[in-house]
């Protein structure tokens, strides 16, 4: 309390009013796979395609995610999260674009390779003697120029290696020193300035093994799919390479089904996300049916799988299509819906933007057998184009049974999680109590004027209950306050049934 000393006329602000909890984002996605280039293991945030290219590269055959981003921006995406996985440190530093510089010794074989950081075009480095046995390293592309002198071979104690140094201070090369005959001043590199190639060495995605662990990674390492847990704002996880990876043969069917679990175990986990599967590919509905039931057996409100694969056409502009997994382009129709209607409505009945054509051709009766145990299909209609036809998760709870439910409870949980932080350490008392149920009250009658609650009424929509029924003098005394919240989400009419019969005019008709 504050202390009135001496006489006077004091002003104090009292917080009475109301603190608005304001709605999280619902359409950001987090993506997971292999690119040309960019940093490794790192969530790294893009705003659009052109941006993912000069990080990541473009288009890499063989692989999904470049297919993946660009049909999530295509869509109507709008910002993501990229983590690119490593190949293993041999491949990449054989597919990056290099310089070997030959040494001053006539016929010695190469004492220094020199790799390109990201883009090699309009690269150069150039080599000029310095004091006393050493050299100088300058490197230029376009404007940026980086400058390391008196530099050395040698890994004695008080000298300037050339390894340490580069890699430690430059963004543009690394390099490393090759084991080569002769003495040290023999194998400095012959002076001169020197070019990379126009274009990356690496232009084909190469797996030849790829265990689980490189998807699922590790939390604590931040590896893979770990990093995902570090995205609180993140709501929607794809991993399209790992069809990449399965195509090539570099992983088996139980190598897959373990990844898409662990995918469903992290959504479950987190609670506020969802994961967008996708089925693997050159199956028929049958086939499908067998892996989802069988096989995959998957059981999880948090997550949401799709079939067929889309073709589209060959980024190479060779006028080929080529077929990709769906799932980038899924989750920015996710992104697209959320923008134009809202959470609340199924993310179906809308057209694949970029997509041309089908793995495969589904028909009404194939469907039948796919809907019920939660494969959403993509299907071409004469005239309408080729469409999502299906918003199921893939839970076996009636309840859970749709995306836009689940996904509305991401919304208002998370919303109301980080609109009432305030509330931690307050004097839980009745005042606190009518406070957090009139903030959330007012939070709910903005979700239902949206139209994501069913009711005529707020009261018929949702309830909020806190009082001291739910907070006992036991409850209190553990250091809980308790607020019990009730919704009734609007679902979406999957199945729309209209009976008509003949009608005799004047005959009466009784309701």
């Amino acid at each position: 309390m504050p202390q009135y000393l001496s006489p006077g006329v004091y002003v104090e602000e009292v917080e009475r009013g109301a603190k608005p909890i304001e709605g999280v984002g619902t359409a950001i996605a987090a993506f997971v796979g292999f690119a040309e280039k960019g940093p490794v293991n790192e969530p790294v945030f893009i705003a659009n395609w052109s941006q993912f290219q000069n990080t990541f590269g473009g288009f890499l055959p063989g692989g999904y995610l470049a297919h993946a981003v660009y049909g999530y921006f295509n869509n109507g995406g709008g910002s993501c999260y990229v983590i690119r996985l490593p190949l293993g440190e041999e491949e990449a530093a054989e597919e990056a674009p290099k310089l070997l510089l030959k040494a001053r010794t006539e016929g010695a074989p190469p004492t220094l390779k020199v790799l390109a950081k990201g883009e090699p075009e309009g690269l150069r480095v150039e080599i000029s003697d310095g004091p006393e046995g050493t050299f100088n390293m300058r490197v230029r592309r376009g404007t940026e120029e980086e400058v390391f002198e008196n530099l050395s071979l040698s890994k004695a104690k008080g000298v300037r290696n050339v390894a340490e140094v580069v890699n430690k201070e430059s963004k543009l090369v690394q390099v490393e020193v090759l084991e080569a005959p002769g003495s040290l001043s023999e194998r400095i590199p012959i002076a001169g300035q020197y070019e990379f190639q126009l274009a990356p060495a690496s232009t084909q995605l190469v797996l030849k093994k790829a265990e689980p662990d490189l998807f699922v990674g590790d939390v604590a390492a931040r590896r893979g799919m770990g990093n995902l847990q570090v995205l609180d704002d993140a709501t929607m996880i794809l991993m399209p390479d790992i069809m990449a990876a399965y195509k090539a043969g570099a992983l088996d069917k139980k190598g897959l089904k373990a990844i898409q679990q662990a995918m469903l175990d992290h959504c479950e986990n987190m609670k506020d996300r969802v994961a967008i599967l996708d089925a693997p590919p050159g199956l028929t509905p049958q086939e499908v049916k067998a892996w989802r039931q069988e096989e995959a057996g998957f059981d999880s409100k948090f997550g949401a799988m799709y079939y067929p694969w889309i073709e589209v056409p060959d980024p190479s502009g060779n006028g080929n299509m080529v077929q990709i997994p769906p799932s980038g382009h899924i989750a920015g129709i996710y992104a697209r819906n959320d923008a134009t209607r809202g959470v609340h409505k199924a993310p179906a009945n809308e057209v694949i933007r970029g997509a041309v054509g089908l793995e495969y051709q589904i028909t009404k009766s194939e469907q039948d057998s796919l809907n019920p145990i939660g494969v959403n299909c993509i299907r071409a209609f004469p005239g309408r184009g080729i469409r999502v036809w299906g918003a199921r998760t893939l839970s076996s709870d009636a309840a859970w049974r749709y995306v836009p439910v689940r996904r509305l409870f991401n919304f208002v949980e998370k919303s109301i999680e980080l609109g009432t932080q305030w509330v931690v350490f307050e004097p839980n008392d009745m005042d606190l109590w009518e406070r957090v149920k009139r903030d959330i009250t007012a939070f709910l009658t903005r979700v239902w004027r949206d139209g994501a609650l069913f009711g005529a009424t707020p009261s018929e929509a949702f309830y909020v209950k806190c009082d001291e029924e739910l907070n006992t003098p036991e409850v209190r005394d553990a250091g809980q306050m308790i607020c019990e919240i009730g919704l009734a989400p609007v679902k979406p009419a999957e199945f729309v049934i209209f009976r008509i019969s003949q009608y005799t005019g004047g005959a009466e008709v009784t309701e």
